[in-house]
């Protein structure tokens, strides 16, 4: 993750992923912290000045703007929300230069491309890493607008009880069995007992 992180331009999160780790900044620094400076020398070679936009979507507009990925500057942030939203965020200071921009939206979930509309006004990016939650990756997905999946196989048993309300990889989509989406494996990593898996989606596999 801390290589994904390091060859990203932006960065997108959903609020429920900001509130369930809410004292992260998107970096890879962040996430492994050891291999810092071997992040920051790749991104120089790769004339990658600044770190990446951390842009968070939100609907409701229910977040903290006290929060590190608004406060400490360590990044740029970028809040994309709805007219309601916005007008919530208001009663808040915005800091560092945090934007909020609204999305005038018809649906449930703002749509992935007004997503990506707003961020290439903000940036110019090359490499865009759709961190989740499982609703905005299954919106993007819908949108036939992911290239490729990244995936770790842990060795670990999780389990689940009955109606235990835990999210799964994908939500507010379902795919198969009619339109079943198919990746192509295109690279293994292991490390110990954990596999890392690469996938990559034809344009036709995503659109159906």
């Amino acid at each position: 993750m801390g290589l994904l992180r390091a060859l990203s331009d932006v960065i997108i999160v959903g609020s429920g992923t900001l509130a369930a780790d809410r004292q992260h900044v998107w970096t890879a620094q962040a996430i492994c912290s050891e291999l810092g400076t071997e992040y920051q020398r790749l991104r120089k070679a790769m004339r990658k000045h600044e770190p990446p936009l951390n842009v968070i979507v939100s609907g409701s507009g229910d977040i903290d703007l006290r929060l590190p990925v608004f406060k400490t500057g360590q990044v740029r942030a970028l809040i994309l929300t709805t007219a309601a939203g916005a007008r919530r965020l208001a009663s808040q200071r915005v800091r560092h230069g945090a934007q909020i921009r609204v999305i005038q939206r018809r649906y449930s979930a703002i749509p992935a491309r007004a997503i990506l509309t707003e961020v290439y006004r903000a940036s110019r990016p090359q490499q865009i890493l759709l961190e989740g939650g499982p609703t905005l990756l299954g919106e993007f997905l819908a949108q036939g607008l992911v290239d490729e999946q990244f995936l770790t196989l842990a060795p670990q048993i999780a389990g689940r009880q009955f109606n235990d309300g835990r999210l799964g990889l994908v939500m507010g989509q379902s795919f198969a069995p009619s339109n079943p989406l198919w990746g192509t494996l295109i690279d293994v990593r292991r490390s110990k007992s954990h596999l890392f898996l690469r996938y990559s989606f034809s344009k036709a596999a995503l659109r159906g």
